[in-house]
């Protein structure tokens, strides 16, 4: 089984990749197949609404100035997807949202193809606005028709500095469990993902 996370934050080494990282190694662990990619900081442009996902239903955008379909082909043949982010005024990095109105509108337009998956959000803040950020993952997946894990709390990891994050350790807690909990969801859904009720036709 395989799981990917997709880091929103421009700071590479920063708190959002550092809670990430404690989310992927119960998974490695477990023998998954884990990878780290970077979208904040890179180049991802916002949704043209232009509809064309659904003319070409071939899992791409048909914009094709950016990085967008180089991570959309990584995350639609995975398990597990996990978003993690900064808290940006309350809510996700720019990139993280390009990625979540792109990624889930594709998906929409070829049959669901996020639908029976895993889908965990996680969030670094400084001190509020954090649970919102959370939520803006959240709702992709769940419009989605992806399974959202539960952990022993929100998904939040405290800190300013880079690094800070580390002396949360409620929220490195989390993190573990939240990837442990991964772990055994995919379990019990891999005999079953397949047989996910279609949707209706979009009109």
């Amino acid at each position: 089984m395989k799981a990917i996370a997709v880091n929103g934050s421009p700071r590479k080494g920063g708190n959002t990749e550092i809670l990430l990282r404690k989310v992927l190694e119960p998974l490695q662990a477990e023998g998954w197949e884990v990878e780290l990619i970077q979208v904040g900081g890179k180049n991802i442009r916002g949704c043209l609404a232009c509809y064309k996902c659904f003319e070409n239903r071939d899992l791409r955008c048909s914009r094709k100035d950016d990085i967008f379909n180089d991570i959309m082909e990584k995350i639609v043949p995975v398990d597990a997807i996990i978003l993690g982010s900064p808290t940006y005024f309350t809510d996700v990095s720019s990139e993280m949202k390009a990625l979540l109105d792109r990624a889930g509108l594709v998906a929409v337009a070829n049959d669901g193809a996020f639908a029976g998956k895993i889908g965990a959000a996680v969030v670094a803040v400084r001190r509020g606005g954090g649970t919102h950020a959370f939520d803006t993952m959240n709702h992709m997946f769940l419009m989605s028709r992806m399974i959202v894990p539960g952990s022993t709390y929100w998904n939040l990891g405290y800190g300013l500095g880079k690094g800070e994050v580390e002396k949360d350790a409620e929220a490195l807690r989390n993190m573990e469990n939240l990837g442990e909990t991964i772990a055994w969801l995919g379990k019990a859904l891999k005999p079953h993902r397949h047989n996910i009720p279609k949707p209706p036709p979009m009109e």
